[in-house]
């Protein structure tokens, strides 16, 4: 299903999501509406358990909306089945954990050509080298995460996670296992890389300074967006 994005990579309108628990059911998204321009920064910010993580992952097309529409990239994410959705974020979506997420058994190499292989390229290791370079890794490419630091991982990562030039990427909490020096190194480097390929970033952060570095920020409080909000209440 395709909407009408109108130069917008995220058109989100009146989004909820409840979920069941043996309490009743709790509301996470309570009418979330959102739109992104492509090619745009937006920092997204609020207390822990405000529903950023939630939102990111319904944007992403790994969550669906009890409600509500998510159009993204041109697509209704909201009206695809899982196997769509999949080849939807295969070929549109880029994303970074705080956790790095990488597969501990495969090389920073592997790792990192994986998407391409998904996507039937056949010089996913070519690309994956490229990526790995970009980022300062091409002495590591036949390491393996447990022998990588935790910046190193979350370069690998950020590699992987650019290396098919998705249109939109997703960051959430990309420094917060990171010391601050080599946190900013990796925040300079996403930035230059969400520049250099042109894609929308949606950045979750509790860091004020660092959301301040987007072309907009909103503020999440309650399941409920507000781009009143106020850094200093996170």
């Amino acid at each position: 299903m395709t909407v009408n994005s109108d130069g917008m990579m995220i058109d989100l309108d009146d989004v909820h999501l409840t979920l069941p628990s043996e309490a009743g059911p709790v509301d996470i998204l309570r009418g979330v509406s959102l739109s992104v321009a492509k090619g745009e920064a937006v920092g997204l910010v609020g207390p822990s358990g405000s529903g950023k993580s939630t939102l990111m992952a319904i944007i992403a097309g790994l969550e669906r909306p009890s409600r509500g529409s998510v159009g993204v990239a041109g697509q209704g994410l909201h009206a695809m089945g899982e196997d769509a959705l999949a080849l939807f974020r295969r070929d549109h979506v880029g994303i970074v954990f705080q956790s790095f997420h990488l597969i501990p058994t495969m090389t920073a190499l592997e790792n990192v050509a994986m998407p391409l292989e998904f996507a039937g390229q056949r010089d996913a290791f070519a690309g994956a080298e490229a990526a790995l370079a970009e980022v300062g890794l091409q002495h590591r490419l036949r390491h393996h995460p447990a022998q990588l630091s935790g910046g190193e991982q979350q370069r690998v990562a950020l590699a992987r996670a650019v290396v098919g030039n998705p249109s939109l990427l997703l960051a959430d909490e990309p420094t917060g296992n990171l010391d601050g020096a080599t946190g900013a190194a990796i925040i300079d480097l996403m930035f230059r890389l969400h520049q250099a390929v042109n894609s929308t970033l949606i950045l979750i952060t509790h860091d004020p300074a660092l959301a301040r570095r987007c072309d907009r920020i909103v503020y999440m409080r309650d399941g409920l967006l507000d781009e009143a909000g106020t850094l200093a209440a996170d």
